[in-house]
């Protein structure tokens, strides 16, 4: 089943990170998540926009 909702697993895969990596962005409120239970979780199209958003930060840094 294809859904919108990630885990912290699933976006540090789909982000190419490690889930140390993906905790600490997220603790920091750097990336886009939410808790349910005491666990991290992520919606895809949020993930999505926030990576946008690195690439235009990443543009007007050179």
């Amino acid at each position: 089943m294809d859904t919108d909702i990630m885990t912290i697993r699933e976006v540090a895969e789909y982000l190419k990170l490690t889930e140390k990596t993906a905790y600490r962005l997220v603790s920091e409120g750097e990336l886009p998540g939410f808790k349910v239970g005491g666990s991290w979780r992520f919606r895809r199209s949020e993930i999505e926009k926030w990576i946008k958003k690195q690439e235009a930060r990443s543009k007007d840094d050179k």
